[in-house]
């Protein structure tokens, strides 16, 4: 696999930490990417329903690009590599099957692993929905911007399974 050389600026016990993993940091740092990917020894499912409390699941999804591009749509990382799936107001599971069929349909070929995982996540939604196994739910995420003294908050919609 070709490869180049690249500086990083870490801090110390970042850099003591990938010592731990491998002695040399640039093999460390392909084992921690591979594992975030899903690419590891170990491949884990690209989707994946994660038990919420007892009967109740989300859908987390590995990372996209394509699925950033949704307006809509806001991937909160959960884990290393690892994304909740958060809609805006207004929005409900069949326009994310729409927006994510329309990605689909415009996909180059060559985009194997985004197809993949666009695909698998395609097929989770539409069994759960034809299934009527889906509830939306609301999640309130605070900014931590200050505006005088009150943080401002807002509420985006997330869709349990």
């Amino acid at each position: 696999m070709p490869s180049r050389a690249i500086t990083l600026t870490l801090p110390e016990e970042t850099l003591n930490d990938l010592l731990k993993i491998d002695r040399d940091r640039s093999q460390a740092i392909v084992k921690l990417t591979k594992s975030a990917l899903g690419k590891d020894e170990s491949p884990r499912s690209m989707v994946e329903v994660v038990e919420m409390v007892a009967d109740i699941g989300l859908l987390v999804v590995g990372p996209s690009a394509l699925l950033r591009r949704i307006p809509f749509l806001h991937l909160v990382e959960v884990s290393a590599g690892r994304y909740l799936m958060a809609l805006a107001p207004g929005n409900d599971v069949k326009s994310l099957e729409i927006a994510i069929t329309d990605i689909v349909d415009d996909l180059p070929e060559r985009e194997e692993r985004e197809r993949a995982l666009l695909l698998e996540l395609l097929g989770h939604l539409r069994k759960l929905r034809k299934k009527d196994r889906v509830s939306m739910a609301e999640l309130l995420f605070v900014s931590l911007k200050q505006v005088g003294v009150i943080a401002s908050t807002g509420i985006l919609q997330i869709a349990s399974f």
